[in-house]
């Protein structure tokens, strides 16, 4: 860092920046750099090995400086510090563009959109979308509870499941020692196992490229796979029909897409009801 003309700047050149930057104004108050600065110490400090830092979509010219600041704290640039950048996000109603909030002028805020759709609906409908992608949030499609409204679609399967494992259970479908994969005969059974056993691909891969928005989407994929399954096989005897092995074995797969759909939508901070 150097004084010059009253101000207190880092020296950002020396680290790839295009320029130096000033973090104590000539008047003594700190630039808004200055915070980028002590936000990232903080983390740190506290033992992070990585900050991620989301700007907005016309704040493609701070990653310079920031990465330079990284350097300037003998990390490395991309490494312990990350850069994503994310669009806009326009609420619509009746087809319409929309500016809710009173408090902030023509700022909608995270409050006016929960207060809108509510918690689940909110967070499901900005992590469905990359955050590199300008998101139109269409707040009449959020209230619908129809397979139409993304969010109830995948909340809706996480509680049909439930559903057919209480009456499954109720019927004295059990589990115990009785998986015979043989038993899965019907189509809709392979389709509903093959999309079962790549949510853990799908999860390391968010992680990874920081898409979130991957998680949403397979969840309702396997939405469209577990109804189509629902409807082509059966968990629960009919009437006087006994129970057997494959009502046994199709108990387990329930079970396993239950606890996908609850695990996926829990890593999205969206809740899985029992009931709706």
């Amino acid at each position: 860092m150097f004084e010059a003309d009253g101000a207190v700047w880092l020296r950002s050149t020396d680290f790839g920046d295009d320029r130096d930057r000033p973090i104590i104004r000539s008047n003594g108050e700190p630039t808004y750099f200055a915070g980028d600065l002590a936000y990232y110490l903080d983390k740190r400090e506290r033992g992070f090995d990585r900050c991620v830092i989301m700007l907005g979509a016309d704040h493609h010219g701070y990653i310079g400086r920031m990465m330079a600041m990284c350097a300037a704290f003998g990390d490395e640039p991309h490494v312990n510090l990350e850069i994503l950048i994310g669009q806009m996000v326009n609420l619509v109603k009746d087809g319409q563009p929309v500016r809710m909030s009173k408090r902030a002028g023509t700022v909608v805020t995270m409050q006016d959109l929960v207060e809108a759709v509510g918690v689940d609906a909110a967070r499901y409908a900005l992590a469905r979308s990359s955050a590199d992608a300008q998101i139109d949030i269409d707040l009449d499609l959020l209230t619908q509870r129809t397979n139409d409204n993304p969010v109830f679609y995948v909340q809706y399967a996480h509680a049909r499941l439930s559903g057919i494992v209480r009456n499954a259970v109720a019927a004295g479908v059990r589990r115990e020692d009785a998986f015979e994969p043989a038993l899965l005969d019907d189509p809709a059974d392979a389709v509903l196992l093959a999309a079962l056993a790549e949510f853990p691909r799908v999860v390391a891969q968010s992680a990874e490229l920081r898409e979130p928005h991957r998680v949403a989407r397979y969840l309702e994929e396997l939405a469209g796979g577990f109804h189509k399954w629902y409807e082509a096989t059966r968990v629960t005897p009919r009437g006087e029909e006994p129970v057997t092995d494959g009502h046994r074995t199709r108990l387990w797969v329930a079970e396993a897409a239950r606890q996908v759909f609850a695990n996926g939508l829990g890593l999205l901070g969206v809740s899985a009801p029992e009931r709706m």
